[in-house]
């Protein structure tokens, strides 16, 4: 109603993902930019952030960004919406990327792969992952808490031994193998009708393969965050809303924990591995070890940091531990310039900045091993430490409580209630 935007009358219009007007103009707009970020048009020059996001070094790291986005939507529906802690999710990436590696991948003499297309590897991906988690599921509901995520710990060592079992798939420990590349083919033709892997052109206008990457994995991603917006309005997402909020109370209710659980993992791994087949195509050749436990914290620091349970918040919180190392690498190098240059502040920079041996400040722009001073490259994980733990004892909504914050703020301005 016009003018009294929180005035719902009825449960259709209240339960809407975007109830209000303002909210379907914003998120258009956000559409409208992210689909024109990669281009050098007029309006996006005149947006700094959009700007240089849309560059081609940039952008690279926004395409890693998107697939890891949608394996974090899939951590999303088991912990935020389910609340079921997991430790394991690099091992359902490992398991779509390497069912894509085996159904699209070329064969060699030491190597499987059948060579099929796209549209065949990439949504089994996901299947596979999704039966593996289904297969999972019944030892993990079994237990609960610190206990789930030590079981589901243990998937991780299963998928890091089982890489070094089966070298016919994982190909060599030390450098892994190479992913089929993002191409539509009807079936093994030669040449693809559609390739995102190279530089093209489309219509009217010339286009690389970043840029074509981009526009891929993001409508992927809008649609994956679409169903997992829809699934928490859902009778399963209500139903694992109460389990995580009391499992026993919502059994005694009659909700069937078991079966609502075991769907929970199965859509959390379906994500997972479309997430990882994604990446491990994006990084064209990876080692069995980037599936390990440190990824797996990466995803739990980005719910932690978004905000958990909020499709916004993994938004937010994928993009920011994904492209922080880079702002962070950016920054500091700034900052060596100024203090080289001189100027008011050159002091101050000098004195945080280590350029060489011996020369004082506490960040080396140099990669050395661990100590003092810090590499840029370690920088990044003491941010992780401390911005989880701050989040977790003041903003336990993460990135979206602040904007909450800062929302409601200008919403009842200038009153303070």
């Amino acid at each position: 109603m016009r003018g009294r935007p929180n005035l719902y009358t009825s449960y259709e219009a209240e339960s809407q993902l975007m109830p209000t007007r303002t909210k379907k103009v914003i998120l258009g707009l956000f559409l409208v930019v992210a689909v024109l970020m990669p281009f050098d048009l007029p309006i996006i020059d005149q947006l700094p952030v959009v700007r240089f996001l849309g560059d081609n070094v940039w952008l690279r790291l926004v395409n890693r960004a998107l697939c890891f986005t949608i394996a974090a939507l899939g951590l999303n529906i088991l912990m935020g919406l389910g609340g079921q802690i997991s430790l394991g999710h690099t091992f359902f990436g490992g398991v779509g990327a390497y069912t894509a590696v085996l159904m699209g991948g070329k064969a060699s003499s030491n190597l499987w792969g059948w060579g099929l297309p796209m549209w065949l590897w990439l949504p089994a991906a996901g299947v596979v992952a999704a039966a593996v988690g289904i297969a999972v599921a019944p030892a993990a509901v079994r237990v609960r808490g610190l206990y789930l995520g030590i079981v589901t710990l243990g998937l991780v060592f299963i998928g890091l031994h089982l890489s070094r079992v089966f070298p016919e798939i994982a190909g060599p420990g030390a450098l892994g193998r190479k992913w089929p590349r993002m191409e539509l083919r009807l079936w093994k033709e030669d040449e693809p009708f559609l390739d995102f892997s190279r530089d093209g052109h489309w219509l009217w206008f010339d286009i690389n393969k970043n840029q074509k990457t981009y526009l891929f994995l993001l409508v992927i991603v809008i649609v994956m965050a679409w169903m997992a917006a829809n699934l928490a309005r859902t009778r399963t997402g209500r139903a694992l809303q109460a389990i995580r909020d009391r499992d026993v109370a919502a059994e005694i209710m009659g909700v069937p924990e078991y079966r609502y659980k075991t769907t929970a993992f199965a859509i959390s791994s379906f994500y997972a591995g479309i997430g990882g087949s994604l990446f491990a195509s994006l990084s064209v050749q990876l080692p069995p070890e980037q599936w390990s436990l440190i990824g797996a914290v990466t995803f739990i620091a980005a719910l932690l940091i978004g905000g958990m349970g909020r499709v916004s918040g993994v938004l937010m919180g994928s993009f920011f531990v994904v492209t922080s190392h880079r702002f962070v690498e950016e920054i500091v190098d700034w900052m060596k310039h100024q203090a080289e240059e001189g100027g008011v502040f050159s002091g101050f920079f000098d004195f945080l900045i280590s350029t060489g041996q011996g020369d004082g400040g506490f960040v080396s722009v140099m990669e050395t091993a661990l100590g003092y001073p810090l590499p840029v490259s370690a920088l990044d994980e003491i941010i992780y430490g401390l911005l989880i733990i701050f989040f977790l004892l003041f903003e336990p909504l993460g990135l979206y409580g602040i904007w909450i914050k800062i929302r409601n703020y200008w919403k009842g301005w200038p009153f303070s209630y």
